[in-house]
């Protein structure tokens, strides 16, 4: 890391999603609802999977740490934007920023590596379902979320480095909500060409590789479905991916309209929509999805509820 850079620049200043004065407070307002059903909704998804024995399979599993994925990544981002919009100053320091865009890449990362595995869990499950429980066995579950933090920590360094070591010597001011990767590159007074390519090709390699596993996994579904010869079993099984389809459709959609693209069609407040959408959005809907139609989460809530009445 250049020595100039703490110099140079020991704070950044976030301009928000809006300079209007008259929109701070009701959007504080709406975010501090979307952050607090995220807590509940992602918070209580992990507690009732942890508790419930019956909702002890690879699925859940893999579930469980997608909710904590979504609870980290909201965790990261939405103090800080709440306090700004109340906040006269809205600046963040040079080592805050660093952490809170590392953090950020490494658990949106981390989303999408876990939304492929549950997509080969679902490819093994319809596909192969004699042979599902010796398959997907516990160490190869725990093999695959590991395998998955590895690759986005891994990533997300290799991006905070290659970001971090540029100069920032003529403003401070992060036309953002939050330091996201486009924002800081448009800001740095350096040459971005190859730090741009990096990220870039990884980029690429992460979410693309775990778009094509998604995609090659619902090939193989979609093709063992329509050989099912009664239409009630063939939904029955649809049933089983719909909530996933639903999560990979939501998040790979705004991700690759937000990185795969060439950065002469960059535009900051269509930038500053799709972050909402991805880091705050939908972290509050993905508990939703998944348990507003699930029968087994629905059980396994009411009999939490029940337990809890009881023992009250």
């Amino acid at each position: 890391m250049e020595e100039g850079n703490h110099s140079e620049m020991t704070e950044f200043i976030l301009s928000g999603l809006t300079e209007s004065l008259e929109l701070q407070v009701p959007l504080f307002g709406v975010f501090l609802l979307i952050y607090g059903i995220t807590l509940v909704g992602n918070g209580g998804m992990i507690l009732l999977i942890t508790i419930d024995p019956r909702l002890h399979t690879p699925m859940y599993f893999f579930l469980r740490n997608l909710s904590f994925c979504d609870l980290c990544l909201s965790f990261i981002i939405s103090p800080k934007m709440l306090l700004n919009f109340l906040a006269e100053r809205k600046s963040i320091s040079y080592m805050a920023c660093a952490v809170q865009m590392h953090l950020s890449i490494m658990f949106g990362d981390a989303e999408c590596l876990l939304l492929a595995v549950m997509a080969f869990d679902r490819y093994v499950a319809i596909c192969n379902p004699l042979l599902y429980t010796v398959t997907m066995s516990r160490q190869l579950c725990k093999g695959l979320v590991a395998g998955a933090y590895a690759v986005a920590m891994v990533d997300s360094m290799i991006n905070s480095c290659f970001i971090f070591q540029l100069s920032f010597c003529s403003s401070n001011i992060i036309n953002h909500f939050f330091c996201d990767i486009p924002p800081l590159l448009a800001l740095s007074c350096s040459d971005t060409h190859i730090t741009e390519n990096v990220i870039f090709t990884f980029a690429c390699c992460v979410i693309m590789s775990s778009f094509v596993t998604v995609l090659l996994s619902y090939v193989y579904i979609i093709s063992t479905i329509l050989q099912i010869r009664s239409a009630k079993g063939q939904r029955k099984a649809f049933s089983t991916c719909i909530f996933h389809l639903t999560s990979v459709v939501l998040l790979f959609g705004t991700l690759l309209f937000m990185y795969l693209r060439p950065t002469s069609s960059y535009s900051t407040d269509r930038d500053k929509v799709a972050s909402v959408f991805y880091t705050l959005v939908i972290p509050m809907l993905n508990p939703l999805i998944y348990s507003l139609r699930n029968k087994e989460v629905i059980d396994a809530l009411r009999k939490a509820i029940n337990k809890f009445l009881r023992n009250s």
